[in-house]
Protein backbone atom coordinates (compact mmCIF):
# COMPACT_ATOMS: atom_id res chain seq x y z
CA UNK A 1 0.00 0.00 0.00
CA UNK A 2 1.63 3.36 -0.76
CA UNK A 3 1.83 6.07 1.87
CA UNK A 4 -0.94 8.91 0.93
CA UNK A 5 0.15 12.05 -0.62
CA UNK A 6 -2.10 14.76 -0.21
CA UNK A 7 -3.57 15.44 3.44
CA UNK A 8 -7.60 14.67 3.98
CA UNK A 9 -8.27 17.60 5.30
CA UNK A 10 -7.03 20.58 3.25
CA UNK A 11 -5.37 18.45 0.30
CA UNK A 12 -2.16 19.93 1.45
CA UNK A 13 1.40 18.01 0.75
CA UNK A 14 2.37 15.45 3.67
CA UNK A 15 6.32 15.54 4.72
CA UNK A 16 7.16 11.71 4.41
CA UNK A 17 10.20 12.55 6.28
CA UNK A 18 9.25 11.83 10.24
CA UNK A 19 7.45 8.76 11.56
CA UNK A 20 4.19 10.07 10.63
CA UNK A 21 3.01 12.01 7.44
CA UNK A 22 2.41 15.72 8.66
CA UNK A 23 0.65 18.18 6.44
CA UNK A 24 2.85 20.75 5.12
CA UNK A 25 0.01 22.89 4.65
CA UNK A 26 -1.91 22.73 7.58
CA UNK A 27 0.52 20.81 10.08
CA UNK A 28 -1.96 18.18 10.35
CA UNK A 29 -0.40 14.48 11.52
CA UNK A 30 -1.74 11.53 9.71
CA UNK A 31 -1.67 8.80 11.56
CA UNK A 32 -1.82 5.05 9.66
CA UNK A 33 -4.39 3.12 12.08
CA UNK A 34 -3.55 -0.48 12.54
CA UNK A 35 -5.95 -3.01 11.20
CA UNK A 36 -7.36 -5.68 13.76
CA UNK A 37 -8.00 -8.79 12.53
CA UNK A 38 -9.88 -11.28 14.93
CA UNK A 39 -10.29 -15.23 14.30
CA UNK A 40 -11.28 -18.17 17.03
CA UNK A 41 -9.63 -21.03 17.93
CA UNK A 42 -12.39 -23.82 18.54
CA UNK A 43 -11.69 -27.21 19.75
CA UNK A 44 -13.76 -29.96 19.89
CA UNK A 45 -13.78 -33.56 20.86
CA UNK A 46 -10.02 -33.09 20.11
CA UNK A 47 -10.31 -31.59 16.50
CA UNK A 48 -10.01 -27.75 15.42
CA UNK A 49 -12.18 -25.85 13.69
CA UNK A 50 -10.61 -24.69 10.15
CA UNK A 51 -11.16 -22.76 7.18
CA UNK A 52 -9.93 -22.74 3.19
CA UNK A 53 -9.45 -19.31 2.53
CA UNK A 54 -11.17 -18.63 -0.79
CA UNK A 55 -9.21 -14.98 -0.91
CA UNK A 56 -5.43 -13.73 -0.58
CA UNK A 57 -3.04 -13.51 1.03
CA UNK A 58 -3.45 -17.22 1.94
CA UNK A 59 -6.04 -18.47 -1.12
CA UNK A 60 -6.62 -22.64 -0.97
CA UNK A 61 -4.73 -22.15 2.37
CA UNK A 62 -6.20 -23.01 5.80
CA UNK A 63 -6.65 -20.79 8.28
CA UNK A 64 -8.65 -19.72 11.53
CA UNK A 65 -12.10 -18.83 10.92
CA UNK A 66 -11.12 -15.06 10.99
CA UNK A 67 -12.14 -11.86 9.81
CA UNK A 68 -11.32 -7.33 10.47
CA UNK A 69 -13.38 -5.60 13.38
CA UNK A 70 -15.42 -2.74 11.88
CA UNK A 71 -15.09 0.51 13.10
CA UNK A 72 -16.94 0.58 16.67
CA UNK A 73 -17.39 -2.97 16.95
CA UNK A 74 -16.01 -5.40 19.88
CA UNK A 75 -13.61 -7.35 18.85
CA UNK A 76 -15.19 -10.13 20.31
CA UNK A 77 -18.30 -9.96 18.76
CA UNK A 78 -16.02 -9.11 14.96
CA UNK A 79 -14.58 -12.76 15.98
CA UNK A 80 -17.99 -14.38 16.59
CA UNK A 81 -19.75 -12.75 13.64
CA UNK A 82 -16.61 -13.54 11.79
CA UNK A 83 -16.98 -17.39 12.57
CA UNK A 84 -20.49 -17.69 11.62
CA UNK A 85 -20.12 -16.02 8.64
CA UNK A 86 -17.47 -18.02 7.74
CA UNK A 87 -18.77 -21.29 8.97
CA UNK A 88 -22.20 -21.29 9.47
CA UNK A 89 -21.39 -21.94 13.04
CA UNK A 90 -22.39 -20.00 16.42
CA UNK A 91 -19.63 -19.56 18.72
CA UNK A 92 -19.17 -18.71 22.46
CA UNK A 93 -16.00 -15.85 22.31
CA UNK A 94 -13.86 -16.46 25.65
CA UNK A 95 -10.66 -15.13 26.29
CA UNK A 96 -7.83 -14.21 24.05
CA UNK A 97 -5.11 -17.03 23.28
CA UNK A 98 -2.70 -14.23 22.14
CA UNK A 99 -2.08 -11.40 20.31
CA UNK A 100 -0.12 -11.55 16.91
CA UNK A 101 1.97 -8.82 15.05
CA UNK A 102 1.64 -9.13 11.60
CA UNK A 103 4.33 -8.54 8.95
CA UNK A 104 3.10 -5.69 8.22
CA UNK A 105 4.23 -4.50 11.94
CA UNK A 106 7.60 -6.38 12.23
CA UNK A 107 9.30 -6.17 8.83
CA UNK A 108 7.27 -2.73 7.07
CA UNK A 109 5.03 -5.74 4.80
CA UNK A 110 1.98 -4.47 3.76
CA UNK A 111 -1.49 -5.99 3.54
CA UNK A 112 -3.66 -7.84 6.09
CA UNK A 113 -4.25 -7.27 9.51
CA UNK A 114 -1.76 -4.95 11.27
CA UNK A 115 -2.81 -7.12 14.93
CA UNK A 116 -4.29 -10.27 14.85
CA UNK A 117 -6.36 -11.43 17.99
CA UNK A 118 -7.17 -15.15 18.50
CA UNK A 119 -9.59 -15.85 21.06
CA UNK A 120 -10.80 -19.18 22.46
CA UNK A 121 -13.70 -20.08 21.89
CA UNK A 122 -16.54 -22.82 21.87
CA UNK A 123 -19.51 -24.04 19.79
CA UNK A 124 -22.80 -23.34 20.32
CA UNK A 125 -25.25 -24.23 17.48
CA UNK A 126 -25.46 -23.75 13.74
CA UNK A 127 -24.76 -26.28 11.09
CA UNK A 128 -21.14 -26.52 9.53
CA UNK A 129 -20.80 -24.95 5.95
CA UNK A 130 -18.69 -22.35 4.46
CA UNK A 131 -19.52 -19.71 3.35
CA UNK A 132 -18.71 -15.84 2.73
CA UNK A 133 -14.70 -15.75 1.42
CA UNK A 134 -13.83 -19.74 2.63
CA UNK A 135 -13.95 -22.14 0.29
CA UNK A 136 -14.56 -25.21 2.49
CA UNK A 137 -14.65 -25.39 6.74
CA UNK A 138 -14.01 -28.62 8.51
CA UNK A 139 -12.39 -30.16 11.92
CA UNK A 140 -8.96 -31.49 12.23
CA UNK A 141 -7.09 -33.30 14.33
CA UNK A 142 -4.04 -33.40 15.15
CA UNK A 143 -2.77 -35.99 12.70
CA UNK A 144 -4.68 -34.68 9.74
CA UNK A 145 -3.99 -30.95 9.32
CA UNK A 146 -4.06 -29.54 6.61
CA UNK A 147 -1.31 -26.89 4.56
CA UNK A 148 -1.85 -23.62 6.88
CA UNK A 149 -1.93 -20.11 5.46
CA UNK A 150 -0.44 -17.99 8.45
CA UNK A 151 2.36 -17.75 11.33
CA UNK A 152 -0.13 -16.70 13.99
CA UNK A 153 -2.59 -19.66 12.51
CA UNK A 154 0.48 -22.39 12.91
CA UNK A 155 1.12 -21.11 17.09
CA UNK A 156 -2.34 -21.48 17.69
CA UNK A 157 -2.79 -24.51 16.51
CA UNK A 158 0.00 -26.06 17.53
CA UNK A 159 -0.87 -24.28 21.21
CA UNK A 160 -4.68 -25.77 20.81
CA UNK A 161 -4.06 -29.11 19.57
CA UNK A 162 -0.87 -29.57 22.18
CA UNK A 163 -1.70 -32.32 25.41
CA UNK A 164 -1.96 -29.87 28.29
CA UNK A 165 -1.55 -26.55 26.93
CA UNK A 166 -5.03 -26.39 24.99
CA UNK A 167 -8.23 -24.47 25.64
CA UNK A 168 -9.55 -27.56 27.76
CA UNK A 169 -6.33 -26.91 29.85
CA UNK A 170 -7.22 -22.76 30.21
Amino acid sequence: MRPPTYCTRCAGELDHSGRHPVCTACGRTHHRDPKVGVGVVVVQDGRLLLVRRGVDPGKGLWALPAGYVDAGEDPRGAAAREAQEETGLEVAVGAVLDVYPSAAVTDGGHGGASFFLAFLATGGGGELAAADDALDAGFFGADQLPELAFPSTRDAVRRALSPGSGPAAR
